[in-house]
């Protein structure tokens, strides 16, 4: 009877375990919204720097809760969260094009002359 406790409760710990690892773990990977890099490094193929950025085009930090300004803008143009519609993402990066950035010129500006969008981390 001591052993098949053992048993239950080790089944029962693991199992546990192993529903954390996947809900922790499985919800940040799809966070990662990889629709969106694919579709900016797509629209945007001369921006070298965006290659290297990846997500820091428009996050910063650790987490990917941190948005830059650029992420920010881009965010309310998609407004739902995780669109997989590649033209929906590409109507809100071109939105977003328009709107200034933290050094006065436009996003939109700062891509054609090669830099990244955003000018700070907040």
């Amino acid at each position: 009877m001591k052993k098949l406790l053992i048993r239950a409760a080790l089944v029962a710990f693991f199992g546990a375990a192993w529903v954390v690892s996947v809900l922790h773990f499985g919800s940040s990977s799809a966070l990662a919204r990889a629709d969106y890099s694919k579709a900016f490094l797509a629209k945007y193929p001369d921006l070298k720097a965006a290659a290297e950025a990846k997500c820091n085009v428009c996050h910063f930090g650790d987490s990917k809760k941190n948005r830059n300004e650029y992420g920010k803008t881009v965010g309310k143009s998609i407004g739902a969260t995780n669109v997989k519609d590649v033209a929906k993402i590409n109507a809100a990066l071109s939105k977003a094009e328009g709107e200034k950035a933290g050094d006065g010129k436009t996003f939109g500006e700062r891509i054609k002359a090669g830099m990244l969008p955003s000018t700070k981390d907040k």
